[in-house]
């Protein structure tokens, strides 16, 4: 029977502890998550990390920390966010590489993001992309437009396959200043994703949630999940821990015939280093 990757992405940049208390901000709360979600279903953790007092960072100790951590304690695919928070330099989110994930994403464009720009240079995506292949750490290539799917096509075709020889992309879809959130736009970029795609995801960002998991569910594709992107489970109701999005998103993919995927099948799906 075939099966679904849910990812589930538990913090995010964006969010202040001080307005979701609920948000998993320190080491033993992202630990306790990657547990619970993997328990519900996830197979793959993608991670943003806080300082001591709750801040975005990506200082290059507590990614280590990070990952051997939720290595010791689970057996989901650890993925780091290169994208970290907007105001990040360049040179800091290549030196996340420094804390060897088993994955990575890497946005394939710059994009308006609310009333910010998420900076993603053509050097910069081409620097890293190749950093990756030199350490062997598989990449999510995140596409929040379609100009994100023909850079895909070009990235490829220059720099060649990624490390492992897979190539899995998540649509990140609802972002304002991104592709809308809706099954027309999903249907479009995935119609214009490159041959050389073997897997994908979708994430729907806040309300676009259900609409985004249902539509790439009926399309064959994969979730993405967590407080990263969505806050409430409908109006009035918001999440109190990550795992009742795994939760939901698992019961979805199992509604579909298509039950999740442990993290040993996730493995061999995007050949991850074992």
């Amino acid at each position: 029977m075939a099966s679904t990757l849910i990812t589930v992405a538990p913090t995010g940049a964006e969010t202040a502890k001080a307005d979701c208390p609920a948000l998993p901000t320190t080491l033993d709360e992202l630990v306790e998550t990657a547990k619970r979600c993997e328990a519900a279903g996830a197979a793959m953790i993608h991670i943003h990390i806080r300082d001591g007092e709750h801040k975005p960072t990506l200082d290059l100790g507590r990614l280590t920390e990070t990952v051997a951590a939720v290595r010791e304690n689970t057996a989901l695919i650890v993925q780091l966010s290169t994208g970290g928070a907007v105001t990040d330099p360049y040179d800091h989110r290549l030196r996340v590489l420094d804390a060897v994930p088993d994955s990575c994403s890497l946005t394939m464009g710059t994009v308006n993001f609310g009333d910010d720009v998420f900076m993603n240079p053509w050097p910069f995506v081409t620097q890293l992309y190749q950093l990756t292949q030199e350490r062997e750490v598989v990449p999510e290539f995140e596409l929040f437009d379609l100009g994100h799917v023909a850079a895909l096509h070009r990235l490829l075709g220059k720099y060649g396959l990624p490390y492992g020889g897979r190539v899995h992309c998540d649509l990140v879809m609802g972002v304002p200043g991104g592709m809308p959130g809706t099954a027309d736009a999903l249907v479009a970029a995935v119609n214009a994703l490159p041959d050389a795609v073997t897997s994908w995801s979708a994430t729907g960002i806040g309300r676009t949630a259900l609409t985004v998991a249902l539509a790439a569910l009926s399309k064959g594709g994969n979730l993405r999940v967590g407080m990263e992107d969505t806050l409430t489970l409908a109006k009035g109701q918001p999440v109190t821990h990550n795992a009742e999005l795994v939760e939901r998103a698992a019961a979805l993919a199992t509604l579909a015939q298509r039950p999740p995927m442990s993290p040993d099948e996730a493995r061999s799906l995007l050949n991850v280093k074992r």
